[in-house]
């Protein structure tokens, strides 16, 4: 899954005793039910047709996967352009974007802390940025990719609501409400970079700049193609069996689990909600086995590139 949603919790609640132990007891309690819905339906798969299934995708689904996949990581490394362009620092185009890619990766398989975070302050720093832009660039990136997501996943819901399983407690109209709601953050933070007055504020003690429309605009552009080319991966590993718009809201309700339980690459998370969602349209050793090669082309396969390039940039640094 992509990098963690920023929260941003009132001060006062933040400082009683039993807020952070309620927010752990409610991860545990949904990551105990993801645990169990995949123990539930790993006893009953054969996992030799799983094998069958994955061998038996075609190579040209597999390589236009991956084509998709590699548009995707290409789209996400300019996240960060956008940050240049809102700083004003000088680093390359080139070298922004290989931080990016690099950290994305990264941040995929290893979480938010080690890749989005983590990662980016070390390279950037390495780089000869200082601390408050790297936080401007990593915000700005976070509010790119997760705004784009406000406004998709608001539309998707609302407009194609999935037929939710029976033991399910919402029904469609909770989705479609829960659409709507997306629908209207992503509207005010529009109005708010529009309307507004005040251009900066204050946030743990680093001041900000609100973003202009055009660039508001652009954040939705790229980031709403980017989460579509991602289910588009998919979809094509998937060879049409699904319409694209259910592949597309099924993985972004399961972008949804991944933030809440919070487990690196979203491991079991994703692949409970398809199961869930997708089991009985698909099969469940097909649907396992689009959603193996989809971790290898969108996962494995990047983060082995990003490994490369990650040790030749700390090469670089060292000898500079």
């Amino acid at each position: 899954m992509n990098a963690a949603v920023p929260q941003a919790l009132p001060h006062r609640l933040r400082e009683r005793p039993w807020w952070p132990w309620a927010m752990r007891g409610l991860a545990a309690l949904f990551v105990g039910f993801i645990g169990w819905m995949l123990y539930q339906y790993a006893r009953d798969i054969e996992w030799s047709r799983v094998d069958d299934a994955v061998r038996a995708l075609p190579a040209p689904v597999l390589a236009l996967a991956a084509a998709l996949a590699a548009c995707s990581h290409l789209l996400y490394s300019t996240f960060d352009l956008l940050g240049r362009h809102y700083t004003g620092h000088r680093l390359a185009a080139p070298t922004v974007m290989g931080v990016t890619f690099t950290s994305y990766a990264f941040n995929l398989n290893l979480g938010s802390i080690v890749g989005g975070v983590g990662l980016r302050y070390r390279l950037y720093s390495r780089l000869g940025l200082r601390g408050g832009a790297i936080t401007r660039v990593l915000s700005l990136s976070l509010l790119t990719n997760w705004l784009g997501f406000l406004l998709l996943a608001g539309a998707v819901f609302a407009l194609f609501p999935l037929p939710l399983p029976a033991q399910w407690q919402i029904g469609n109209g909770a989705l479609r409400v829960a659409g709507f709601a997306l629908l209207g953050a992503a509207v005010a933070w529009g109005a708010l970079v529009t309307l507004s007055a005040r251009r900066e504020f204050t946030l743990l003690g680093k001041r900000f700049a609100l973003p202009g429309p055009r660039m508001t605009l652009l954040q939705l552009a790229l980031s709403c193609t980017n989460w579509m080319l991602i289910a588009g991966v998919i979809w094509v590993l998937l060879q049409g069996q699904v319409a694209y718009t259910t592949v597309l809201a099924v993985y972004l309700l399961a972008a949804i689990a991944g933030v809440v339980t919070y487990i690196p690459a979203g491991l079991g998370v994703l692949e409970a909600v398809f199961l869930m969602l997708l089991g009985e349209q698909v099969g469940e050793p097909e649907l396992l086995g689009a959603l193996l090669a989809y971790r290898a082309v969108y996962y494995l396969g990047p983060l082995l590139v990003a490994a490369v390039m990650y040790a030749v940039m700390e090469t670089r640094a060292r000898r500079a």
